[in-house]
């Protein structure tokens, strides 16, 4: 059908004679049906949101006097109607839309207030079913707000509670709406139907099993406006749900950087049992040292004994209840962010000193909820499954004549954990709970090796009896030799290489003991 657009959209303020309220979320719905009847208004609506009106006080017109026409369906139908959708896309600024509804009886309604099951709500219930969620895709609700939006010009359209306070100032100031709150008031309608379909589309995805993907549907709103990004000169903001995982309590607000390695943080935390007490120093999303004691004290000073220089201005991470003993050693160097699932009273009472310093509860690790991982490339992005599942000892293999010791084998595992959020290429060396030496981020294993050496002999740690992990298999027997003679004991790789009978050979020739996981743990 061919339309014939106004030539230019009317761009005065929009006085209101009649609204139609019928909301989901009925927070704030009575106060702003009072503003509205105070003004002379004619509400129209349904169901629960016309009897929360009416026990007000208010007089509710109900949608079926206006349609001439009962909902049925147990209220799948009630507002699908012409008298109710030609009332909100007449353009009453156009003489001959004006003749037609006049004709055809329909009044228009400027003001539409709506908004939507919670579908989302809904679905992140595990055990809600196929039936159950499908019951809460609203149907004629996005269709009036996606009408309402379209005819912005002459139409308002609330579509969140949180936009009531605003608009009854500007609508009790003026006795009318402008065209410019009209306009943004349509663009956020829109948001929050494209949201909706996101999520039933995404869910329906999910339902059919369909890997990949043919279409990924991405709706964040925003979280924050950050003051710039990696450098000054970069805009930036966030977008998501940052505080369903983390609570920012004290200091300066998180910058582009900063979420950066908070988000590292909690990936590398979330690898370690809340039973045994762990910390992590972050610096540039790469550990600087972790360290697994008895006390969260000791497991501090260990994460700290890697690398004493690159802690300054990190962040420290911790898996329990971070306590004054903890927080004291913590506080012995300048700390830009620590991270823990809470503090106690006196360690709260010391870091809170300090304005600069951010403090952070988490409330939830990233591994209940992250199930995918995405980043942008040129012309669209890259996604992936969660390089977040536990290790599994049970599929591990030794390849070497010499089986790892008790001892030895608590070491690999510490270092495997580590060693997968480390940027490629990546090696750990470790032993009794503490990483001793980290190398990352270079174009050759070999090179990543001596650094990680070379940092341990630097903050004069030993290496004998070390485990050392690679998060990739060692292309050439050279590696393990160098870890060898570095004085390592125990080595866990992914194995895969064409070369794994010279690689198991060096290491028995060294009376190593070596396990494959079958596993790579790349990182770019």
């Amino acid at each position: 059908m061919s339309l014939k657009p106004l030539s230019k959209l009317p761009t005065t303020s929009q006085k209101i004679k009649r609204a139609l309220l019928s909301v989901s979320d009925k927070r704030g719905i009575t106060e702003l049906a009072q503003s509205l009847h105070k003004s002379g208004v004619e509400i129209i609506s349904t169901g629960g949101t016309a009897r929360a009106i009416q026990k007000e006080g208010i007089p509710v017109k109900d949608v079926s006097e206006v349609t001439g026409f009962q909902e049925c369906l147990n209220g799948r139908v009630k507002t699908l109607h012409p008298m109710v959708h030609g009332g909100i896309l007449a353009r009453t600024s156009h003489e001959a839309d004006l003749k037609e509804i006049k004709k055809l009886g329909i009044t228009p309604i400027e003001l539409v207030v709506v908004n939507l099951y919670p579908f989302k709500d809904k679905v992140a219930d595990p055990n809600v079913t196929p039936a159950e969620a499908t019951e809460f895709i609203d149907i004629g609700g996005p269709t009036i707000i996606r009408a309402a939006a379209k005819n912005f010009a002459h139409v308002s359209i609330l579509s969140s509670p949180a936009q009531y306070t605003s608009f009854i100032e500007e609508f009790e100031e003026h006795m009318a709406i402008s065209f410019d709150t009209r306009k943004a008031l349509a663009k956020d309608a829109f948001a929050h139907t494209a949201d909706y379909d996101s999520a039933i589309s995404n869910y329906f995805t999910k339902l059919i099993k369909e890997e990949p993907a043919k279409q990924i549907n991405i709706s964040l709103p925003l979280s924050q406006e950050l003051r710039y990004g990696e450098n000054p000169h970069q805009k930036a903001a966030v977008y998501g749900n940052q505080n369903d995982f983390i609570d920012c309590f004290h200091g300066k607000q998180l910058s582009y950087n900063n979420y950066l390695d908070v988000d590292a943080a909690l990936n590398i935390i979330s690898d370690f049992d809340t039973n045994e007490p762990a910390c992590a120093i972050i610096k540039h999303t790469i550990p600087s040292g972790v360290g697994v004691d008895a006390n969260l004290t000791e497991a501090y000073k260990k994460a700290f004994s890697t690398d004493r220089v690159s802690p300054f201005g990190g962040i420290v991470v911790v898996n329990q209840k971070l306590d004054i003993e903890t927080a004291k050693a913590i506080d012995e160097i300048f700390t830009e962010i620590i991270i823990a699932p809470d503090y106690s009273e006196d360690a709260l009472e010391l870091l809170t000193q300090k304005k600069n310093r951010r403090l952070i509860r988490i409330k939830k690790s990233v591994k209940e909820v992250q199930a995918t991982s995405s980043r942008t490339i040129f012309g669209g992005m890259l996604d992936q499954q969660a390089d977040l599942s536990p290790a599994d000892p049970d599929k591990f293999k030794v390849v070497t004549k010499r089986k790892p010791t008790g001892q030895e084998m608590k070491d690999l595992l510490f270092s495997w954990k580590v060693v997968r959020h480390v940027k490629s290429n990546a090696i750990v060396y470790a032993k009794e709970g503490r990483t001793l030496g980290i190398g990352s981020g270079q174009t050759s294993r070999v090179d990543s090796s001596e650094i990680a050496v070379a940092k341990a002999g630097k903050e004069g740690l030993e290496l004998n009896g070390s485990a050392v992990a690679s998060d990739a298999f060692f292309p050439f027997a050279d590696g393990v030799e160098a870890a060898a003679k570095a004085g390592a004991k125990a080595v866990i790789q992914p194995g895969g290489s064409i070369r794994d009978e010279d690689v198991i050979q060096k290491a028995d020739e060294y009376d190593m003991a070596m396990i494959f996981t079958g596993q790579r743990h790349f990182k770019h």
